[in-house]
């Protein structure tokens, strides 16, 4: 061992020996603030949380219920467990913090306590802003929503207490999180780490993003993504203002006299504090809280305003409009200041009045500032002048200030790259080789990324077109199922059974999550819309495949596969909800009925149930019928197919592990169906090709 190592690992054993020290001498005081957390914790939410929840957010007609004995206790112990966590946290932090210190194993820099504190208020005021938001607005709208549309479908909202809950911590937090990012966007800004003009030029990525985050963090309903996005776009808004008046002011700051500034304009400021305060109080004391709590009353929100003294109202209003006054009059000022000093910059214009000896005698650091279309732009205007030496002479400066730039990084950067692709081809090729029975190769590696780049950059062409047929397929079976379609498939379902079940054990179908209902449509609009879009992604990259040698056939073999895949699916779409659907739904309540049973199905349950029933029958159908095209199409023959029956069943249960809930139950029950309808598309090629020895294999 080398005396770099050696001192690395003694390094280590004196830092984890410290810790453990620590850990012995501080930990009676950290398990006591576990436990006082912990205890806290379950005290505060079995008191004063849930039921304040219940109040505020169950909205009407919604039910909270336990699904186990121990619910309740378990998510208590839980929350409490957390909290105790947070609180011991620090204690052990600041106990770490002094004994490392006291044995010189970490540096204590001094950092001013002010600045500290100023960014931990800043913080917990934003957070504040964001919790408060999501409780008293966009929580009491979204669940009223949610319990409306489960009502009108014909679904009893009984939320599982864990679910409902854990919804509300966790995207309270989110909301808290979130309202971070002016603090964040000025803190990377001001330490340089990421440039205000990226945050500026780059909002609409900024705004993507937002969407993205809200679509996997809160309901997938457009009005609930409204409610998401809104506000934070504008705290984005918000925030590169606040980040534009910072790094203004420390670019600035060494050019102005701060104190001197607020004293000039110290007047203003009162000004402006009298003034909205006074406004805060006249609008307080004219009733003008009331017009917001109806509007608070007619959106759900059971938060109100009236009966805040307008004394209160007055001051707050007075120092938002004190401390916006002076940070207005110090941005003036530091923005004033910072462009008179700012540093002189070379522009293409600056090459308009030199002649050929100013432009060879011209520092380079003009030229390196320059873009190319500014330096073309700047020789063509020489040359309509008819000055061709002028212009020859930009050109030049320009070739050389970029070559001064360049250097031999270019070189070096193709061979990096082509030392990461060999690489890359030859690592894949290992991995690939213990796959195969034969060795692969980095050509074949190669081979099959160039086909398969091949084959994409075919379909970009198209793409387009299948998109919008996806999203048009998506949003189209979204909206029947979000604007009643899902409750008159209940309905059609619930006629079909029995009058006498019905009349002794009524069927009820529940949501346990207050999002269930939204997440099974949009899970079954997805999967119509890949369905219908696949023939067309098949159809569109034929051309590619059969040019790399990937297929063979027609390409009108495609069309008709994808037009037979749609019957099929419709027509066993038809059969499943006629017949198959209704009496295997028919037999489960009647079993239920004899145990004498209270029949509660859960949403997501029920109609995956009638998903699989329906459209499954359609989609198995449509598995032989495939087979049967792909062999006298020329795509694929029956003897391809009979040999690889493994890799499909093993495709079958991995794809069914995937898409289906966590039970090997219903993995089986989706898996061996598939492969059942395998075996019956071997056994009908079988019977037609005579056991695989003549019937179309070209």
């Amino acid at each position: 061992m080398d005396e770099d190592t050696a001192r690395t690992l003694n390094s280590g054993r004196e830092t984890a020996g410290a810790m453990l020290a620590t850990l012995q001498e501080r930990l009676q005081r950290v398990f006591i603030a576990f436990v006082v957390g912990l205890f806290g914790g379950i005290l505060v939410m079995r008191v004063w949380v849930w039921p304040q929840l219940r109040a505020d957010l169950l909205a009407q007609g919604a039910r909270i219920i336990t699904q186990t004995p121990f619910d309740v206790i378990l998510l208590q112990v839980k929350i409490g467990f957390i909290l105790g966590v947070l609180v011991a946290l620090p204690t052990l932090v600041v106990s770490a913090r002094s004994h490392l210190g006291r044995r010189g194993l970490i540096n204590n820099v001094p950092v001013a306590r002010w600045k500290v504190a100023g960014v931990g208020v800043a913080a917990g005021l934003l957070f504040l802003f964001g919790a408060l938001y999501a409780y008293y607005l966009f929580f009491p709208i979204m669940f009223r929503f949610l319990a409306n549309n489960a009502q009108q479908a014909g679904l009893a909202p009984n939320y599982s207490i864990v679910h409902w809950t854990q919804f509300i911590l966790v995207l309270g937090l989110s909301f808290g999180i979130a309202a971070q990012l002016p603090l964040v966007m000025s803190a990377l800004s001001y330490s340089g780490i990421v440039p205000y003009e990226t945050f500026r030029d780059n909002w609409k990525y900024a705004v993507v993003l937002i969407f993205g985050f809200g679509a996997v963090a809160s309901p997938p309903d457009p009005f609930t993504q409204i409610l998401w996005g809104l506000p934070l776009i504008t705290l984005y808004g918000v925030s590169l203002y606040v980040t534009k008046l910072i790094v203004t002011a420390k670019r600035g700051s060494e050019y102005v006299d701060l104190r001197g500034v607020l004293r000039r304009h110290w007047n203003h400021a009162a000004g402006a504090a009298v003034l909205g305060g006074l406004a805060g109080y006249l609008f307080a004391a004219g009733g003008g809280f009331q017009y917001l709590d109806d509007g608070l009353r007619a959106i759900g929100s059971a938060y109100r305003f009236a009966g805040t003294p307008p004394l209160y109202v007055a001051v707050g209003l007075g120092a938002v409009a004190l401390v916006g006054t002076l940070l207005a009059v110090v941005y003036r000022a530091v923005a004033r200041a910072e462009a008179e000093n700012r540093p002189v910059t070379f522009a293409a214009e600056d090459l308009e009045p030199l002649d050929v000896a100013g432009i060879r005698a011209a520092p380079p650091e003009l030229f390196a500032e320059l873009s190319e279309e500014e330096a073309l732009a700047a020789a063509n205007r020489a040359l309509d002048d008819g000055n061709r030496e002028k212009a020859g002479a930009i050109m030049d400066r320009f070739d050389e200030a970029e070559a001064a730039a360049a250097g031999d990084d270019g070189g070096d950067e193709e061979a990096d790259e082509d030392e990461e692709s060999d690489t890359l081809t030859s690592t894949t090729a290992g991995m690939v080789d213990a796959f195969t029975e034969e060795e692969t190769t980095e050509d074949d590696i190669g081979g099959y990324y160039y086909d398969l780049r091949f084959i994409l950059d075919s379909v970009r062409s198209s793409l387009f077109k299948v998109f919008a047929v996806f999203l048009l397929t998506l949003g189209g079976t979204f909206y029947w199922l979000y604007s009643g379609g899902i409750g008159v498939i209940r309905s059609d379902f619930v006629s079909r059974l029995p009058p006498s079940v019905l009349a002794e054990s009524p069927l009820q179908i529940i949501t346990l999550h207050p999002v269930e209902a939204l997440v099974f449509e949009v899970k079954v609009a997805t999967l119509f819309a890949a369905i219908v879009t696949m023939p067309l992604v098949v159809y569109a990259a034929w051309p590619a495949m059969k040019q790399r040698g990937l297929a063979g056939g027609s390409r009108r073999t495609v069309a008709l596969w994808g037009g037979a895949t749609l019957l099929g699916l419709l027509g066993g779409l038809a059969i499943g909800y006629a017949y198959v659907a209704p009496t295997i739904i028919s037999w489960l309540v009647w079993d239920a009925h004899l145990a004498d049973m209270v029949i509660s199905y859960r949403v997501k349950s029920f109609f995956w149930l009638v998903f699989l029933t329906t459209a499954g029958v359609g989609l198995l159908a449509d598995i032989p019928i495939s087979m049967l095209l792909f062999h006298y199409g020329g795509i694929l023959p029956y003897r391809a197919l009979r040999a690889h029956w493994r890799v499909f069943a093993l495709g079958a249960f991995a794809f069914s592990a995937v898409v289906t809930p966590d039970s090997l139950y219903t993995m089986l029950v989706i898996a061996v169906p598939v492969v059942v309808a395998y075996w019956v598309g071997l056994a009908l090629l079988w019977l037609l090709t005579l056991g695989g020895r003549g019937g179309g294999e070209g």
